[in-house]
């Protein structure tokens, strides 16, 4: 199986080096070249922080030897299921901030925290298990999601707005097992539209509405935004883009990968992508909460693989993670930056309306006293954007 990944992904590197500069993990910042100089103990400590960092990030990869999906035969998801297990990871790493918070570590000589536990418990391998592959293809039929068969970003990101309303209905009365609003951010509501998708302030606020069922403004916001970047490769002027989603606070990475590979990129280091693999094959793992120190290590990784961010599928979705109003603002204010700068090719944009050509301004998200500028250019960027078939296609 290393030896499919190795031709499919090409040969990953483990390599890290302080000369290449910061390592940017999930918003997150590791220092390593400004301790450069300063010593060999420095160094080691700056690395061991990533490496502690990386490790605790969860892991899901093919599973062998599962309950067959419902009338297939298939009890494995090999050479097809990476998609759905890279979307598994970055859902997870958005359960694991809301629950554990970004600073929470995998040790080895402390109890497991039971938060953890119930989060692993969603991802196992039977339709008990609210998050499983088994659920995800039920929910997905209608985005052409099938056993044995590959399925896009974009279908993935839908399939989970289907899986998540169909659990938060199932649990009416009872706790969200998904405790956060899904908005899948795309051009038009059936994500038909060329050009920059654009996160649509009204529509995030309605999806929050929608989930508390009325009773509250704002809930927790799990942002998806699929995306085409080129036809058989990224298109150069997105990489620095890509590269500055991941010093977001609110980064949950991407689901991305090789063609037909998908991993999960939860990092970088100038035109390194750092990932979590899902290829290698593991006997599937029953996590129950009664297990006084269940086996956890299946879902964790301590090898650091990167490839060239340059060489990744262009068809990708990068995920955030608003934990209030306040958080999803500043993400706001961040994403209006980044597209300012993009000169004229964003990777998506902010406006408070659908029906309006207006665009918040960096400097203009703060709290309840938004204020908009209309940018008359904007709407004309767009057909300007999807036009340009050497960089976008429809969604």
């Amino acid at each position: 199986m290393r030896r499919f990944q190795e031709r499919v992904l090409g040969s990953c590197r483990t390599d890290v080096s302080s000369s290449d500069g910061d390592i940017w993990l999930l918003g997150v910042c590791h220092k390593i070249s400004q301790h450069e100089s300063t010593g060999d103990v420095d160094i080691r400590n700056v690395f061991a922080a990533f490496e502690q960092d990386f490790f605790s990030r969860i892991l899901i990869t093919y599973r062998k030897g599962f309950d067959a999906i419902e009338d297939s035969k298939y009890t494995s998801d090999v050479n097809w299921g990476c998609m759905l297990r890279s979307s598994q990871m970055l859902v997870a790493q958005a359960l694991l901030f809301h629950k554990l918070g970004r600073s929470w570590r995998k040790t080895v000589d402390k109890p497991v925290d039971k938060e953890y536990i119930d989060i692993l418990q969603l991802f196992g391998d039977s339709e008990a298990a609210a998050f499983s592959i088994h659920n995800l293809l039920q929910a997905g039929k209608g985005y052409g999601l099938a056993v044995g068969s590959w399925v896009g970003p974009y279908a993935m990101c839908r399939t989970w707005e289907v899986l998540a309303r169909n659990q938060r209905e199932k649990n009416e009365q009872g706790e969200q097992l998904l405790p956060m609003a899904i908005y899948v951010v795309s051009g038009d509501e059936d994500g038909e539209r060329g050009g920059a998708p654009v996160v649509c302030i009204e529509d995030a606020c309605k999806r929050c509405l929608e989930f508390s069922r009325g009773l509250v403004p704002w809930t927790p916001l799990l942002l998806l935004v699929p995306l085409v970047l080129g036809l058989d490769k990224v298109n150069l002027r997105y990489i620095p883009l890509l590269q500055s989603t991941f010093k977001f606070p609110q980064s949950l990475g991407i689901l991305g990968g090789k063609p037909g590979a998908s991993t999960y990129i939860i990092g970088v280091q100038n035109d390194k992508a750092f990932y979590l693999d899902p290829h290698e094959v593991k006997p599937v793992v029953n996590i129950t909460g009664d297990t006084q120190e269940p086996n956890t290590s299946s879902y964790h990784c301590n090898i650091s693989r990167h490839m060239p961010l340059d060489s990744i599928d262009p068809s990708l979705a990068i995920g955030f993670y608003c934990r209030d109003k306040d958080d999803f603002d500043d993400f706001c204010s961040r994403a209006t930056k980044l597209a300012e700068e993009s000169n004229g090719a964003p990777l998506f944009t902010v406006a408070q309306s659908r029906s309006l050509p207006m665009q918040v301004t960096s400097n203009s998200v703060s709290g309840d006293d938004t204020r908009f500028e209309e940018d008359d250019s904007l709407s004309m960027n767009l057909v300007n954007d999807a036009g340009n078939e050497d960089d976008w296609q429809f969604l």
